[in-house]
């Protein structure tokens, strides 16, 4: 996948789309990492209208907030960086973590924005745990379960998946408690 063809598939997207585009960088995933001078030149378009950046790369971050346009929305794509995004200018997140712990992220986002770094710094601490056991640990069953458990609905993880084991199930309700989330 070289730039150019990338470059040719999200202004062809930009340019057809009754809605602007947000463009999605998950090199986990993708295995390629859309780069901040690459962004730079479709944030132009005025039909991109920002980016969810799920590198968890606070440098990565930086670049993209130095080089963009300005009416670019950049947003952290995964909560282990919510925090350092926010105070680097990032205009909010879409975090897996928010499924589970909505409160928490937008109480982070709102602790940012008033100034109280400190209380912002330590709920995020607070939050890392549960944020991994909902991505890394866990998985997309983890998250499920997360979200019943809080209350809202999770269900059944989609086949080839399988749900939680009780023992995970456990090891999920310690996380969550420990993190206030759970009586």
């Amino acid at each position: 996948m070289k730039e150019a063809a990338l470059l040719t598939h999200f202004i062809e997207l930009a340019d057809h789309s009754p809605i602007p585009i947000l463009l999605y960088n998950v090199p986990k995933f993708t295995h390629i990492n859309i780069a901040a001078d690459f962004v730079a030149r479709l944030s132009e378009h005025p039909n991109i209208a920002g980016i969810k950046d799920s590198s968890a790369n606070v440098i990565q971050l930086q670049e993209l907030l130095n080089r963009v346009a300005g009416d670019f929305s950049v947003l952290v794509g995964t909560a282990g960086v919510l925090f350092s995004g926010l105070t680097l200018g990032c205009a909010g997140g879409v975090c897996a973590l928010a499924n589970v712990a909505p409160d928490a992220c937008l109480k982070i986002f709102d602790l940012v924005k008033a100034g109280d770094l400190d209380a912002a710094r330590q709920l995020q601490l607070k939050m890392i745990p549960v944020n991994q056991a909902v991505t890394a640990i866990y998985g997309v069953p983890g998250l499920k379960t997360a979200m019943d458990m809080c209350g809202y609905f999770g269900g059944e993880p989609r086949m080839p998946l399988l749900p939680s084991s009780e023992q995970e199930k456990s090891e999920i309700e310690a996380i969550l408690k420990k993190a206030g989330l759970l009586d």
